[in-house]
This record gives structure tokens, C-alpha cells and sequence, in this order.
């Protein structure tokens, strides 16, 4: 049947192999399972008679683990047919091996399926050697690297399917590897509550960046809609396919900005046929470690809402994590040496120790260990010289009193009075005098109070992870780039783009970034958008200042901008919106402030009804179908078929313009672009 040249015939020999297959399963299934069953009856009815020495039951729970396991396994491999049934593949290369004279069909898909295990595919896994055939060459002479060497012959003809359903809806031979039209097609439909995968349209220069297995850092540098989030999870999905042996989905993490943005992307990976992975933003995982050190933290949103209204405050956050305030807080850790320890002599019952001797100990021995666990490190040494000059160990109480007496040598521990007094040392506010409960860090202190934190305490390195993702970069400062190399010395996609930052300058990571993880991290830019359509790419490219942007020929309707009244929004906004059964799935109303979205929210509901909108904060954790009220910040990362941006409150800035940016760049194929005005300019400008 590999032989087969017609896609529809050979769909429907491999949709009746895997309903095959899948009924196989379930009679397995069915039988491990009263398997499972029995198991239980016999150890219930038999326990008390079992060995004295517990061999029979070890044995009946390692029998009950391994077909629970069995049990398991067969439902994923069901669950996986299931969804094949759906769309079993996508593409079709004929491939002449040199040497040969007949050409061998492979099919591709999501994942490999054989009829049996063991045999030869029907169907290959997209990350499969020699899939790569399908997303890197045309017609004609080809190569791929397989397991046992480099593979050489000639390409006679690719296809390209679309099955939807399990029906067949076109099949196209084409002579390149994905028809521009094809691409149109995809890329036109209306958009959905979670992110696509792209494995039908793979293009050439991102598969290279999807089987990249050498760069230990990767930093993809990606304009608004040219798929960089996309690439990097199907390049995880490649990367768990390619070193299954050494690396498991519970060894990758990935740093994402929000609830929302975690859980448009959750479905990718399972999609791809592997697990999901972990998913957190920075800023929680830092709250978390800082619990010691105060109670409550400010997130970044707050700091945004402040900044836009109180635009003088906009520096500070900066300041705080420049390199000269890193350099100023490497100088105080230095001065912190001598003047935070009041070192004295030691006693106990006959025992003595002497100040000069625990300073030894301290500033030689044990110089290597951070400032507030080194005394720790010599209190351990003082104990086990006791215990060995006594004969015996020392009681709880003992251990105690010993912790205790070589603690008081440090005239604080407290790292949050610690940052607060260096901030007075260089000219700057302390922080609150207040006890822990009362305590609150604004954002800009938070990562400089973390990085304080480690320097003075090592922090536990996250050996468990050995891949980290960091989506979003230009929104990490060096200081958090710092951290974050400490916290994980392991592989790394890094990927964002530097004109969607939340601040009034662009910041390019690239210029640091090299000083921070080693300047053999690779960069790739890609500047080709897909997203939008060349409207509105174009109309998002100029509010950002850029000119090298490669457009995909998608066309559709002209950008909207209008000056408009506050009482005009909303029936503007009703006028053109097109979400409804038979129209799009998704629109956005974006605006600058939090309470700006919240109040379009109310009004928006009152007018269509709750269930069709949907006001979205920094606590949403789900991203819905229909109407989404929202900030531009919290858009970021997110597609709607429909943008209406609303701004006018806040005079233009830079801050402004960048959030515009924003706001544009979120737009599949329509864009109105509001800008409130009262009565009085708009009858001026008219």
C-alpha cells in the first residue's frame, strides 16, 4: 500500500488501519484492566496470609505498577490515533534514493504510525530525518542526515493534503515545499482561542531553526507576527523528539508573561505529541522566593498603570536595574564584609574558640560561601570540633544554643533592611521602617531585593530544568538576565521583539546578552511577518519606526483611524464589529489603563450581553472566543481577528506610541485605530 499514488486511497487505507489499531487498543485496555481488577481481589482476599517477609506482596504491587504503566501507555497511543483520525497527514514526498530507480512515498504527518509496532510507517513524525525533506527542499536533488549516515536522491514530486474530519478537502502537487496559496489559506481563517500549530506550513528558514540541536543558547529575535512563538515550541516539540532519552517534558520550562498568554499556548505541545511542560511567569516565581523577605510584592501591571498616569515615575524602574546600580549594589555587598559582623569569642561549658580564629575561618576558609551562610558553614566546623573533643554528639537544644550564639554575629540578617539602607547609602528613599506583615516591595525594588538575596544567600540552582524558554525578551532587564543565569546554567531559547516593549525605549538584549550567558549564544532575526495582513503591518511598521520589514502578500481591508468622541466609541465599535456565528471568532477592544478596558467592558456587556464579552485582567487565566476587553499590555502575545484600539485619555508619548505598536500588531485582518477627542477639537478639526 506504500506504493499508492493517490492521497485519497491511501487516506482511506491508513484511516481503516488506525480504527484498526484503536479498537486493538481498547481490547487490550479492556483486558489490563480487569487484569488491574483481579490484582486488587486477590491481594484484598490474601493479604493477611501473604509472607512474613513481604516478598509476595512486593511482587503482586511491582505486577500491579508495571500493567497500570502498560495501561497507561495504551491510552496515550489511543488518544493519539484518535487524533490522527482527524488529519493523519499533511504532506507527501516521492523520494529516488541514489542508486535506485524507483521512488519510495513517505507520508508526514503529526506523528509516526505503523500498522504494527516495530514496522515501517505509514506515516512519519514531522520531526522525523526524513520529513525534513518535505519542509527544506523542492523537486529535484536532495539529502537528509539519518541515524546512520547522510541520505542522497532526488525529489520526483511533493504533495500537499488538507483532511479535515478524516474526509479529504483538496490534495495539491506542487513543485516548491508550501504553495504561497496554500499559506494565504491558512493564514486567512479566522483566528481561534489558542495558538495554531504550524506544521502544514512550516517554512525553510524556520525548520532550520526548529532542528537547531547545537546552539546551547539560542536567541531568536522576531518581528510582531513572524511565528518566533511558534517556532520555539515546535522546536521544544523537535528537541524532546531528537534527545527523547536525555531530555523529558518535565525538564523543560517555560517563562511566559501571563495566565492568559500560558494558557493560549498550553494545547501546542500535546497537540505535537508530547506532554505539556511547565509554564510560569518570572515575576511569580520571584514573589515566591522573596515570601522570606516580605509578605506581598507589586506586579509589573501596577507599575505600568502607574507609570501611564504618573509619567514622572517612568525612570525609576530603569534606574533600578541598570548596570551602574548593579555596580553600586556589587560595592555595598564589599563594605557589607566588615561592617555588618561583630565577630567574637565562642563558649561553651569547657569549650573556647577564639574571635581571631573565627575570623580566619570566616574571611579564609570559607571566603567562597556567601556573606549570610558563611557563619553557618563555621558553626558547623566549631560543632563537629566539639563533638570530636567531647566523644559525643550534641543534643537538639545544644545545636540550637550553637546556631543561635554564631547568628548574633551578624548585626542583621534582614535582607529587606539590608537593600533598604543601601538605597540611603547611594541617595535614594529607603524603604518603609515597618514589620514584615506591613512590608510591600514596588516592582522596581523586587528583582534588585532578589539579586541582593542570592548574592548574600546561594540560591539552589534548578538542575531539574534543563531547557529554559524565556518568550518576551526585551521586557527582561540585565539585572533579571543575571538571575535567571544563576538560577538555570542550561540550555536556552530566548526569543521576543525589541519594538514591543512595555517602555518608552526599545531595548535591544542582544548588546548584553553575550556578557551575561557567553558569547557563543547564536542569534537569528526573523523579519518576515505572517500575521497581519500587508495593511496592517505596514501601518504597525511605521508606528514603530521600522524599514527592513518583509511582508507576506496577504491583503485585506485598509487600517481605520478616526478621530472620535467619547460618545462615538461604542457605536462605532458596534458598527463594524463582525463577531458573531457567521462571521469572526475573535475581536479586541484594547486600551491604554486598566480602568479604561473595565469601563468598555461594563458598557460593551450591557449592549451584547455578558456572555459575548469578556473583560480581561492581570488575574484572567483563560483566553476566550468573542469579544475581549483588554489592555495593551496584557494583549501582548495574543491574535484577534478584529482590533479596535481606544486611546485619547493620556497626552502622546513615547509610552503611547509603543503601545499603539502593540495594539496593531495583534490584528489578523481588520484594524480601526480610535483616538477620543472632545466635541471642541473635533469640530475644530472639522
Amino acid at each position: 500500500m506504500a506504493a499508492v499514488k493517490n492521497g485519497r486511497e491511501y487516506l482511506s487505507h491508513v484511516t481503516e488501519t488506525l480504527k484498526h489499531r484503536i479498537a486493538q487498543l481498547d481490547e487490550s485496555i479492556e483486558v489490563g484492566q480487569k487484569e488491574i481488577e483481579g490484582m486488587h481481589e486477590y491481594y484484598w482476599e490474601n493479604y493477611t496470609e501473604m509472607d512474613q517477609y513481604g516478598y509476595e506482596d512486593y511482587d503482586n504491587q511491582q505486577a500491579l505498577l508495571n500493567q497500570l504503566n502498560t495501561n497507561q501507555q495504551q491510552m496515550h497511543l489511543k488518544h493519539r490515533f484518535q487524533k490522527m483520525l482527524d488529519s493523519p497527514f499533511f504532506g507527501r514526498v516521492d523520494f529516488c534514493y541514489d542508486g535506485e530507480d524507483t521512488a519510495e512515498s513517505f507520508y508526514i504527518g503529526i506523528g509516526n504510525f505503523a500498522e504494527r509496532t516495530g514496522q515501517t510507517p505509514l506515516v512519519y513524525d514531522w520531526r522525523a530525518p526524513v520529513s525534513g525533506l518535505f519542509y527544506d527542499f523542492d523537486k529535484g536533488e536532495a539529502w537528509y542526515e539519518a541515524p546512520g549516515g547522510r541520505m542522497d536522491g532526488e525529489i520526483v514530486s511533493k504533495w500537499q493534503y488538507k483532511i479535515k474530519n478524516g474526509k479529504m478537502v483538496y490534495a495539491f502537487e506542487s513543485d516548491v515545499k508550501i504553495d504561497d496559496d496554500i499559506l494565504k489559506a491558512e493564514l486567512g481563517v479566522n483566528g481561534d482561542v489558542q495558538l495554531k500549530n504550524i506544521v502544514r506550513t512550516i517554512q525553510k528558514e524556520q525548520n532550520a531553526i526548529i532542528r537547531n540541536t547545537s546552539d546551547r543558547i539560542l536567541v531568536i529575535q522576531g518581528v510582531a507576527g513572524s511565528g518566533k512563538t511558534s517556532v520555539a515550541l515546535h522546536r521544544i516539540a523537535y528537541l524532546l523528539y531528537h534527545d527523547r532519552k536525555n531530555l523529558k517534558s518535565s525538564n523543560i520550562l517555560i517563562l511566559s508573561p501571563n495566565g492568559v498568554f500560558s494558557d493560549y499556548i498550553s494545547h501546542i505541545l500535546p497537540e505535537l505529541g508530547e506532554e505539556n511542560i511547565q509554564e510560569m511567569s518570572f515575576d511569580l516565581f520571584a514573589y515566591r522566593e522573596l515570601k522570606d523577605v516580605v509578605p506581598d510584592c507589586e506586579d509589573r501591571y501596577d507599575m505600568i498603570e502607574r507609570n501611564l498616569v504618573q509619567p514622572k515615575e517612568r525612570g525609576r524602574y530603569w534606574e533600578k536595574q541598570s548596570p551602574d546600580f548593579l555596580n553600586q549594589m556589587e560595592g555595598y555587598l564589599m563594605e557589607l564584609e566588615d561592617s555588618l559582623m561583630d565577630i567574637r569569642d565562642f563558649t561553651y561549658r569547657n569549650y573556647e574558640i577564639k574571635a581571631s580564629r573565627i575570623l580566619l575561618l570566616f574571611y579564609t576558609r570559607f571566603l567562597e560561601i556567601p556573606l549570610l551562610s558563611r557563619m553557618d558553614a563555621v558553626r558547623e566546623y566549631v560543632v563537629d570540633d566539639y563533638e570530636t573533643l567531647a566523644g559525643r554528639d550534641l543534643n537538639e537544644e545544644e545545636q540550637q544554643y550553637f546556631y543561635e550564639q554564631f547568628m548574633a554575629m551578624y548585626e542583621t540578617r534582614d535582607i529587606y533592611v539590608l537593600y533598604s539602607r543601601f538605597l540611603e547609602s547611594v541617595g535614594m528613599c529607603p524603604l518603609p521602617s515597618v514589620w514584615y506583615e506591613k512590608r510591600l516591595l514596588r516592582y522596581e525594588d523586587v528583582y534588585p531585593v532578589l539579586y541582593l538575596k542570592y548574592r548574600l544567600l546561594q540560591p539552589a540552582k534548578r538542575a531539574g530544568v534543563k531547557h529554559l524558554v524565556i518568550d518576551e525578551m526585551q521586557d527582561y532587564t540585565p539585572m533579571q538576565y543575571q538571575i535567571l543565569s544563576q538560577l538555570f546554567p542550561c540550555k536556552m531559547t530566548i526569543l521576543g521583539d525589541r519594538a514591543q516593549t512595555m517602555d518608552e525605549k526599545q531595548q535591544d538584549v542582544l548588546t548584553f546578552l553575550p556578557g551575561i550567558l557567553g558569547k557563543k549564544l547564536r542569534k537569528i532575526v526573523m523579519d518576515k511577518s505572517y500575521r497581519n495582513t500587508v495593511e496592517i503591518a505596514a501601518y504597525a511598521a511605521e508606528l514603530a519606526g521600522i524599514t527592513d520589514l518583509k511582508l507576506f502578500e496577504r491583503h485585506g481591508k485598509p487600517v481605520c483611524e478616526k478621530k472620535i468622541t467619547e460618545k462615538e466609541v461604542i457605536t462605532q465599535i458596534l458598527k463594524e464589529l463582525r463577531v458573531q456565528p457567521d462571521g469572526y471568532e475573535t475581536a479586541a477592544v484594547l486600551t491604554i489603563t486598566d480602568q479604561e478596558a473595565w469601563e468598555m467592558a461594563a458598557i460593551l456587556k450591557k449592549e451584547l450581553g455578558d456572555e459575548q464579552v469578556t473583560y480581561m485582567n492581570k488575574d484572567s487565566s483563560r483566553f476566550k472566543k468573542g469579544i475581549t476587553v483588554t489592555t495593551f499590555y496584557l494583549a501582548k502575545g495574543l491574535e484577534f481577528d478584529q482590533v479596535f484600539t481606544v486611546w485619547g485619555r493620556q497626552p502622546e508619548d513615547d509610552l503611547i506610541r509603543q503601545a499603539k505598536y502593540i495594539c496593531a500588531t495583534r490584528a489578523l485582518h481588520e484594524l480601526y485605530m480610535y483616538q477620543v477627542v472632545t466635541e471642541k477639537s473635533r469640530d475644530n478639526r472639522e
